[in-house]
């Protein structure tokens, strides 16, 4: 199964991405990445025909998306976002289990297999203990667990997913992100998530699918990542005008951490003042005065005199 687009532009009254390609193939694993507002859900929608396209078109083995009925396109691709509808009365099970009708007519019994088939995805969910609670008494956590549960149960080659990690501690979104892996090259299937916690999904990630100033950025994430260096580079937001930051001569996460410590605790003029990291401590110099910290309550101490 392939899954190309081919010189999109989606939008509204005007386009988010304008032209954009991407290109996925089985066992691939693609993270969309971008900042608020600007087309990762509208995107999946018009992956999924649910918004339509100005121009260029989405094809699933060279077959155009716009010209298959519902149920085709159901059978080929399952989804979960980040907001879904609970169903009333339903339990972990009952949700699970539904993935498995749209192959099947709505009186059909799920066979032995199907059964089973669930029951796994409810035990690598690690949701076995809940899987006879109603939805709407589920921690936001457990119900996307359970959401993304029914998606895998669907058992279809493409699978998209829109911040499938949001509600869940660094524990669970690191078992997703290894499962969804786990499934992609196991089962030969594509999977396509987006997520802003990306410095850990990348990690996940064979492409990445960056959307930036109306275009759309794709290809291996080290790629993509190499020529976007703000993505990797640490920012140093100056939040307060009076602040006027010291020489720091240290590391990028060392430098990022002091600049953001001084700034919330020392809002004032200090670029007469030197910090470089050495051997674990910081030497500071002003004035021809040079002091060592090792910590941040001594660096305090000392400014504060």
């Amino acid at each position: 199964m392939n899954i190309d687009l081919k010189n999109i532009t989606f939008g509204f009254s005007k386009p988010l991405i304008s032209e954009g390609n991407m290109s996925l193939e089985t066992g691939d694993v693609c993270l969309i990445i971008g900042d608020n507002g600007v087309g990762k859900t509208t995107l999946i929608k018009s992956i999924l025909g649910q918004n339509k396209l100005m121009s260029g078109g989405v094809f699933l083995d060279e077959n155009n998306l716009k010209n298959l009925a519902s149920k085709e396109i159901a059978q080929k691709i399952s989804i979960v976002f980040s907001k879904s509808q609970i169903p009333n009365h339903f339990t972990v099970l009952d949700l699970i289990s539904f993935g498995k009708y749209i192959h099947y007519p709505y009186y059909f019994k799920l066979n032995k297999t199907d059964l089973q088939e669930v029951d796994e995805i409810i035990e690598s969910l690690g949701l076995k203990e809940f899987e006879n609670f109603q939805l709407q008494n589920l921690s936001d956590g457990n119900l996307q667990k359970a959401f993304i549960g029914r998606a895998l149960s669907q058992n279809t080659p493409i699978i998209i997913l829109d911040e499938p990690t949001t509600h869940l501690d660094e524990k669970n979104k690191l078992m997703i992100l290894n499962l969804l892996r786990h499934i992609a090259k196991t089962q030969n299937k594509i999977i396509l998530f987006s997520s802003h916690d990306w410095r850990l999904a990348k990690e996940f990630s064979d492409k990445i699918c960056l959307l930036k100033n109306e275009q759309l950025f794709s290809g291996i994430a080290e790629d993509v990542l190499l020529k976007q260096p703000e993505l990797t580079t640490p920012k140093l937001y100056n939040l307060h005008s009076e602040f006027l930051p010291p020489q720091i001569f240290a590391p990028e996460l060392e430098k990022e951490l002091l600049y953001s410590f001084l700034q919330k605790n020392h809002p004032k003029n200090l670029k007469n003042y030197k910090f470089t990291w050495s051997d674990n401590f910081w030497e500071i110099s002003h004035n021809d005065n040079q002091q060592k910290a090792t910590t941040f309550k001594e660096i305090t101490n000392m400014l504060s005199k």
